[in-house]
């Protein structure tokens, strides 16, 4: 039987790098919030302007940087390795596999907060935020398989960060979309319910009725 032993410190060099990670992330939160409250207009960007390519930097170095932060970092926690490895992937592969499928589904230009068309098929006919429900499930699952300090910290944030957006990002695609979209809202869930659960198990009869 495996035991938690406590964390161990993490190295200056992990640490300087989770604080360019949070740092990055926090610049775009801020700039997300800044958008909620009404003092900017940051995310979506809708068009390839400045704050299209600040916003991919930004979530780019995070991303690196957490991996690199993953690999110094790595067992920090302590967590009982097997335990924690088997359930972080049984969290992380089908979780990152549904936000790259519901990727593919939306297109690269609407899930990098482009004008483009109101998906409402495929991975979008169970979630209006599949993505987002696949990279907050991944994030969990990546912060059990790290099994570390800093990478749980900041897995923690990017999980706030994920349900986040859909509430920063509603009241443009209303403007954007119009009808259609509250058509959509009210028939879909923003994260996952029992609509989903009812999607999933009668998908034929669901197309049927929306003439889908």
């Amino acid at each position: 039987m495996q035991r938690w032993f406590p964390p161990e410190s993490p190295s200056t060099l992990a640490v300087a790098v989770a604080a360019v990670a949070g740092g990055a992330l926090l610049a775009n939160s801020f700039g997300v919030i800044a958008t909620a409250v009404g003092r900017a207009s940051y995310w979506p960007p809708g068009e390839r302007d400045w704050r299209f390519y600040l916003q991919w930097t930004l979530a780019q170095t995070v991303t690196v940087a957490v991996l690199v932060v993953a690999v110094l970092d790595w067992n920090s926690l302590g967590l009982p390795r097997v335990p924690s490895l088997a359930i972080g992937l049984a969290l992380f592969v089908p979780g990152f596999a549904v936000a790259i499928a519901a990727g593919f589904d939306l297109g690269a230009e609407e899930t990098a907060g482009l004008s483009g068309e109101l998906r409402t098929d495929g991975w979008y006919r169970y979630s209006r935020n599949p993505q987002y429900v696949g990279y907050l499930v991944a994030s969990v699952g990546f912060a059990l398989v790290a099994n570390s300090v800093l990478v749980t910290t900041l897995c923690a944030l990017y999980v706030c960060w994920w349900v986040l957006l859909p509430f920063v990002e509603e009241p443009w695609l209303r403007a954007e979309y119009g009808a259609a979209y509250e058509r959509y809202a009210d028939r879909t869930p923003r994260f996952v319910g029992w609509r989903t659960i009812r999607a999933l198990t009668t998908p034929d009869r669901r197309r049927s009725a929306e003439g889908e």
